[in-house]
C-alpha cells in the first residue's frame, strides 16, 4: 500500500493507550484521526489533552481509519480484531494477541486472506539492552530471566504468565529457534484469584534450558536476562536499559581483558559494556506498524509470532493450575 499518510485510531485510551495517542500524534506518515473507549469520560479527557477527536462508536471510527490501534482489556481483543480485520484495515494490538489459540488462528488466517497487517505489541522484543545484543553471534544453552514488579491492578484481568511472563516467553521463542522439548511449571495465586507468581523450566530439543520467573507482588521491579553460551555470558537489565558481556579469547577492543590459565593454557577472558541506543520503544513498535502498512518494513512481532508465545504461556499456566487442583 502506498501513500502519504494512514489515517489510525486508537480504541482504549487508558493509561497504555494513552501514551499510542501521544505518540500517533507526532510518528510521520500516520495521521491520528481519533479515539474510542467505552469510559465516555476517560476518552473526553484525553481528546481534550491531545486534541483528537472523541467518537461516539467503535465502527464509526474504523470507519475513518486504515488502521487500529488496539489498547483493551484482553478478553476483548478477538472481537475488537476481528471485526476492523473484515473491515479491511489493519490491525495493532497490544498484548497477549488473545484470550486462547483458536480465536488467534483465527484473526491470523483473516489478515493473511485480506493481505492485512496483524501486529502484536510485545514490546521487550525491541528493548534497547536486548537489541545492544545484535552484534553478536548468539545460540544460548542456559537462560535465566527474570521479572518481577509491585501488585497493580493493572493486568490482573489475566494471570501472571500472560501478563508479565509472556514478554520473556516471546523473548525466549526469538532466541532459540528449535522446537520444545519439556515444560515443567509452578505457581501461586497469592493477591487476586488467578496465578501471581510462578516459574517455569523449559528445555529445548537442541538441549538450551530456560528458567523464566515471574511476579507481579514484589516489593521492586526487576527485569534481567542472563545468557550462557561456549565462550560467552552476557546479562541485561531490561529495565535500566544496560547490557554487560563477558567473552574467552575475544577480539574485542575491550580495555578491561582478565588472563586465567586452563589446562595450560593462557586465555582471557574480556568484559565489554556494549552502547544501548536510547529510544522509546512503543513509538518504536508504532512507527515499525506504520512503516509495515507502507510495505517498508515487517512487524516486529506479527501475529504467528504473538500466537507462538500465547500458546507457551497457556501450557504453563495449565500446568501450574493442574498441580494447584
Amino acid at each position: 500500500m502506498k501513500q502519504n499518510n494512514f489515517s489510525i485510531g486508537v480504541i482504549g485510551v487508558g493509561h497504555l493507550g494513552e501514551y499510542h495517542v501521544k505518540h500517533l500524534k507526532t510518528i510521520k506518515k500516520s495521521k491520528l484521526i481519533g479515539i474510542f473507549d467505552s469510559n465516555s469520560k476517560r476518552a473526553s479527557i484525553i481528546s481534550k489533552r491531545y486534541g483528537v477527536d472523541n467518537f461516539n462508536s467503535q465502527s464509526e471510527l474504523i470507519e475513518k481509519c486504515d488502521a487500529i490501534s488496539i489498547v483493551t482489556p484482553t478478553e476483548s481483543h478477538y472481537k475488537i480484531a476481528k471485526t476492523i480485520l473484515k473491515y479491511g484495515k489493519h490491525v495493532f494490538v497490544e498484548k497477549p494477541i488473545t484470550a486462547n489459540i483458536r480465536d488467534a488462528n483465527e484473526l491470523i488466517d483473516l489478515a493473511i486472506k485480506r493481505r492485512l497487517i496483524l501486529q502484536v505489541g510485545h514490546i521487550e522484543r525491541i528493548n534497547p539492552a536486548l537489541l545492544a545484543l545484535s552484534d553478536y553471534k548468539l545460540d544460548p544453552k542456559y537462560i535465566e530471566i527474570q521479572r518481577l514488579a509491585p501488585y497493580s491492578v493493572r493486568g490482573t484481568d489475566v494471570p501472571v504468565v500472560l501478563d508479565k511472563m509472556i514478554h520473556d516467553l516471546d523473548i525466549l521463542l526469538s532466541l532459540v529457534k528449535t522446537p520444545l522439548k519439556e515444560i515443567h511449571a509452578d505457581g501461586l495465586s497469592i493477591l487476586t484469584e488467578s496465578i501471581d507468581m510462578a516459574h517455569a523450566r523449559i528445555s529445548f530439543q537442541n538441549n538450551t534450558i530456560a528458567n523464566i520467573t515471574s511476579s507481579r507482588i514484589a516489593k521492586e521491579d526487576i527485569r534481567k536476562v542472563k545468557l550462557f553460551q561456549k565462550n560467552l555470558y552476557c546479562t541485561l537489565d531490561l529495565l535500566k536499559g544496560s547490557a554487560e558481556i563477558y567473552e574467552i579469547d575475544s577480539n574485542s577492543n575491550s580495555n578491561v581483558k582478565v588472563p586465567f590459565e586452563y589446562k595450560g593454557k593462557q586465555k582471557t577472558i574480556t568484559y565489554t559494556k556494549p552502547i544501548v541506543k536510547d529510544f522509546d520503544p512503543l513509538r518504536e513498535e508504532l512507527r515499525n506498524f506504520i512503516n509495515s502498512i507502507a510495505g517498508k518494513e515487517k512487524p516486529i512481532v506479527d501475529g504467528i509470532n504473538a500466537r507462538n508465545a500465547l500458546a507457551l504461556a497457556i501450557k504453563i499456566n495449565k500446568l501450574i493450575l493442574r498441580k494447584s487442583d
